[in-house]
Parts: C-alpha cells; sequence; structure tokens
C-alpha cells in the first residue's frame, strides 16, 4: 500500500505556503502513519483537509470540477487572496521502495477564465541509484509534453520518451495516463490518490433512507452508511458481525444493528436496546451513535482506503468514546498489513492525549493571514514534558503548545 511521505500546498487559500513532512527529495522526516492538526478557529484545519478533497477531486472529475464544488465557489476564490500564481500541490510518496520516493507535482491556473492544469510533473530515482537528481517520467505544460513509459533502470535514455498531446487540459495527465498500463507509475498513483478518503460526516445525511442496494464505499458525509453495512454482510459476513459487536460494545445497551429493507424498497438500519420491545431506526438515533458505526465500518473494511482524512472526531461523542476511538484508530494505522494513512483535525485535548509529539501539528496563522504550520515535536521543552508523563492534549490546554508555536 502506497504511503504518502509529505505535501507542499501553495496558493490554496489561506495555505499560502505551507509544508508537512518529507518535502524535498529522500530528505527530511516522513508523515506518520497518524498525522492529528489542531489550532485555534479559523487556524486553517479545515482548509488543510479541503486541500487533500480538492486534488482528489481534480484527479477523479478535472480542475474546474473541483473548484466548482459546493463551498469553493471558482477558482479566484481558492486561490490565497492577493497571490497572483498558480495554485500549486507537491506530493511526495512511497510506492514500495522507500530509497526511490515519487515526487508529483502539479499546479492549476486560469489564464482564460478556465481552471486549466498549467504544469504536471513525476520524478523518481532511477533503480539501484540512492544520490542525486530524480528522473522525469511525466512532464507537461499546457498540456502538452513528454512520458517515459514502463520502469526506469540503468539503461533508461530519453529515447523511450514518447510526446503527447492532452485532449483536456482541464483534466490531469495523471488521471488521463493512469488508464494505460505502459505507465505503471503513473498507474500507481492515480489508483492511489483516487482511493482517499475524505470523512465529513453529517448526522442528517446518515439519517437519510437511501434506495436498497448495497455499496463498496462509504460517501463523504456518510448519506450510504446503510448501502455499506449491507454490502458487509452480503460479502464480508465476518467483518459485519465485528463491526456490530464493537459499536454495541462502545454505545451501553445496544444490542444489535440490522440493515432491513422496507417495503417502498428504501434501506433503513434497524437499532435494538435493552429495555425496550420496538427497535428504532436511524432516523431517531443519536448523532455520536450514527457516528461510531460509520468509523466503524471505516476501520473493519478488508481492503481499507490507503489514506482517510477526518475532520474533528469529537463532535456527537462522549469523552470515553473519544479516548476509545482515538486508540483504535492509531491501532487501525500501526498495522503491518493494510494500515491506513490518517489525517485527523481535532478541537479535543482528549484525543490529543492519546498522541505523541511527533504526530501533531499545531497550525496558525501569520500577520498576513497565512496558515504556519508546526510539529509539537519541534516546540522547545514538549518531548520532554511528555516523556516525563504529561499527556500532549494537557499540554496544548495549559497553552504549552500555542506559546511554543508563536
Amino acid at each position: 500500500m502506497a504511503r504518502l511521505l509529505g505535501i507542499r500546498i501553495k496558493n490554496y487559500r489561506a495555505l499560502a505556503n505551507v509544508a508537512i513532512g518529507q518535502t524535498k527529495y529522500a530528505e527530511g522526516d516522513p508523515l506518520p502513519k497518524v498525522s492529528c492538526f489542531i489550532g485555534r478557529n479559523g487556524s486553517g484545519k479545515s482548509t488543510l483537509l479541503d486541500a487533500f478533497g480538492f486534488l482528489s477531486d481534480c484527479m477523479l472529475e478535472g480542475a474546474e470540477a473541483a473548484c466548482d464544488k459546493p463551498g469553493r465557489g471558482g477558482f479566484e476564490r481558492l486561490r490565497t487572496q492577493g497571490a497572483s500564481g498558480p495554485i500549486g500541490f507537491e506530493l511526495f510518496f512511497d510506492a514500495g521502495d522507500r530509497e526511490r520516493p515519487i515526487a508529483y507535482q502539479v499546479e492549476i491556473d486560469a489564464p482564460k477564465q478556465i481552471p486549466m492544469v498549467v504544469s504536471e510533473t513525476l520524478r523518481q530515482r532511477r533503480r539501484g541509484e540512492v544520490r542525486g537528481k530524480p528522473y522525469y517520467f511525466l512532464k507537461l505544460r499546457n498540456g502538452k509534453g513528454k512520458v517515459w513509459a514502463g520502469e526506469y533502470d540503468e539503461k533508461d535514455t530519453d529515447k523511450r520518451s514518447d510526446k503527447i498531446v492532452l485532449p483536456d487540459e482541464t483534466r490531469l495527465g495523471v488521471s488521463t495516463l493512469g488508464n494505460l498500463g505502459a505507465h505503471p507509475r503513473i498507474v500507481a498513483l492515480r489508483t492511489y490518490i483516487e482511493q482517499w478518503y475524505l470523512s465529513y460526516f453529517v448526522p442528517e445525511a446518515a439519517r437519510a433512507l437511501p434506495p436498497a442496494g448495497a455499496q463498496r464505499w462509504l460517501d463523504r458525509t456518510g448519506s450510504n452508511l446503510g448501502n455499506v453495512l449491507q454490502y458487509f454482510q452480503r460479502q464480508y459476513p465476518g467483518e459485519f458481525a465485528r463491526i456490530l459487536k464493537e459499536v454495541a460494545a462502545a454505545i451501553p445497551g445496544l444490542r444489535k444493528i440490522t440493515p432491513k429493507v422496507g417495503e417502498d424498497n428504501r434501506l433503513l438500519l434497524r437499532f435494538d436496546e435493552s429495555g425496550y420491545k420496538d427497535p428504532f431506526y436511524q432516523q431517531s438515533m443519536s448523532d455520536g451513535t450514527l457516528k461510531m458505526v460509520t468509523y466503524a465500518v471505516l476501520l473493519a473494511d478488508p481492503q481499507p482506503r490507503p489514506f482517510i482524512g477526518i475532520e474533528e472526531p469529537e463532535n456527537g461523542l462522549y469523552v470515553e468514546l473519544l479516548d476509545a476511538l482515538a486508540r483504535k484508530l492509531k491501532e487501525h494505522a500501526a498495522r503491518q498489513v493494510g494500515g491506513t494513512q490518517l489525517l485527523i483535525t481535532t478541537h479535543s485535548p482528549y484525543f490529543v492525549d492519546e498522541l505523541s509529539p511527533d504526530q501533531v501539528w499545531v497550525l496558525r496563522k501569520d500577520e498576513n493571514g497565512h496558515v504556519l504550520a508546526k510539529r509539537a515535536s519541534d516546540i522547545e521543552g514538549v518531548s520532554a514534558l511528555n516523556e516525563e508523563g504529561l499527556p500532549l492534549g494537557s499540554l496544548w490546554y495549559s497553552r504549552h503548545l500555542e506559546v511554543g508555536s508563536t
């Protein structure tokens, strides 16, 4: 499973120039399997998560559609105020060879009032090299350029390159070429980003009654929760039983959850609780119960997403459930096989208490309103205090992180 090592974001809303993790080729500390971002309201946490969502939407639907998604308002509202350059992303990810990470760079601008991909590159060192400049295997400017087929080895030369002209400048070259077996590294990157999952759980959406029918993946708001449970019930009965057991153990009195097809062919989630003869359905369940079911589905997936972003998991959850959720997320990410990389934003010190200084970044804004990010382990004295037994959330609550990050 691929892993994101680091990312640099430029000119995306308040993220004028933010880098986290490894942001130079084969240099710097990579992102851990769990990365948590904290800060005051308006410090840029939601914007950071949305930047990942924007890049994923660009891959799936193209730059123009991604800019016009609800809540984004078009390219000019996304570009950092006062900036004249393109919105840019540079990602470093490990596709199975840690000594040869793949570097992906993309820039999006609107020279004709239509968002277009103005620059896109992919680089990787040749096989067997651990030093020196990485070589391009995709290099595009305004939809035109070169692509190198196959895998690099010691004898690769530019003679293997093909000139290409993309049919649509609003689409990523990685998306267009990622269907072709001749470009395995491009296929790997496209597949990896397309499988990202960004969770913006909306309780009212989870209470909706969708048409019956099994669905493989959760959508971003959780509106198809019943459909995904139906899929698990049919395809992975063992995992389905584990989901119900874990949720029942977390929610006192909850005995059973059953997907049920109604007379109008809509899908219902039936909740049986101790002490009640008649069952409840999702329209009557609390926000926290529905959220716990959603997270249990994510964590029980036998073929998990490689990357999951979660915004403020604490909303609607009792503090003891939040502690348990934090531990479950850490355990899931630490799995040697199929462990998911997690990016989480939170306001909860109880959640942060379960983390270490190298897993937490503090976000704040400078005098220009631009986001600054600092790892908690880089703040003087924080790691030492944590090693002495002071939980990180308590240090945050007592303003050690806030003071140290300025």
